[in-house]
């Protein structure tokens, strides 16, 4: 099969920045509601919709989250219809969180009601950075695509942030507690504990590779971070700014030490934090500039982060 014969639906955000990266934008025939990045596949159809309203209180959005995968029902639906006329070769989809997008069971019931095609399903399971290479690779074997220097390049990215801290103690290691939820209070896990760890700061709370952790909020008074960096799930900095804001009218708040000291801070997490796909690269610099400024200007601020 040549380039010109491949038509690549994507159903999941880092699946489509993982396609750009290696150069198959153009191999893109139709996208997810949440798939936004590169600018050019904007204009693609749409080939999935939430059952859910975004824009609600975060409390709300959980609940509704909860019933629907109680009732054994998706959160997405994905129009078939669209899917139908698009005839791809290729689906992207992920089998890490029913949450974050379509599911791989989803994927494959609506293939199978397909008449015209039967297009071979590449399923994303990431939950460590390396994980997240091994996609990149695995996607470029799929359609014959060079991924060594897209490769060498993030990992370069990895290496020089590495070398910049080698020279730091431990007590120059600040405690971070990244929130991943507000409402019920979340922090992030999979490979974010790592990326915090590479940047040069001690993960709080959540293990590297394993899913997010929900934890009281007594806990997080008790623990009493040195940094707290908000990176909520599918929301952009202004909507963090927002939730965080109502977050930190809590009692006690003002009496943490991140607080005190002025390290609470904001990310962009839908772009950034929450996809496992190249972008994780500048996630790394941002978090190794949000740590350790002394050291890191990479100039994400005002953009991916910001101080609340």
């Amino acid at each position: 099969m040549t380039n010109k014969d491949v038509r690549i639906v994507s159903l999941i955000p880092s699946g489509t920045e993982i396609l750009a990266t290696l150069g198959l934008t153009n191999e893109i025939v139709g996208r997810s509601h949440e798939c936004d990045y590169p600018p050019e596949i904007q204009n693609l159809p749409v080939c999935t919709q939430p059952r859910l309203n975004s824009q609600a209180a975060s409390s709300k959005i959980h609940d509704d989250v909860n019933n629907l995968l109680q009732s054994a029902l998706s959160i997405y639906d994905i129009k078939t219809d669209v899917l139908e006329k698009l005839q791809p070769t290729h689906i992207l989809t992920q089998d890490q969180c029913d949450v974050c997008a379509v599911s791989l069971q989803d994927v494959e019931k609506a293939v199978a009601s397909l008449i015209h095609t039967s297009p071979q399903i590449i399923s994303l399971q990431p939950n460590l950075l390396e994980d997240v290479w091994t996609d990149i690779e695995r996607v470029s074997h799929v359609f014959d695509v060079d991924s060594v220097k897209v490769l060498e390049n993030l990992e370069a990215r990895v290496t020089i942030c590495q070398q910049k801290i080698q020279g730091l103690s431990l007590t120059e290691l600040p405690t971070v507690s990244c929130i991943e939820w507000t409402d019920p209070l979340m922090f992030a896990g999979n490979w974010i504990p790592e990326l915090v760890n590479l940047a040069g700061g001690q993960s709080q709370f959540s293990v590297i590779g394993k899913p997010s952790a929900r934890i009281p909020w007594e806990t997080l008074i008790n623990s009493n971070p040195d940094i707290i960096i908000f990176m909520l799930c599918g929301f952009d900095l202004n909507r963090t700014r927002q939730e965080a804001q109502l977050f930190t009218q809590r009692p006690e708040w003002e009496k943490l030490h991140a607080t005190q000291a002025g390290r609470v801070y904001i990310t962009d997490g839908n772009a950034f934090f929450n996809r496992p796909g190249p972008r994780l690269a500048d996630s790394l610099e941002i978090l190794a500039e949000i740590l350790h400024p002394e050291i890191f200007d990479y100039g994400y601020k005002g953009t991916a982060w910001d101080i609340l």
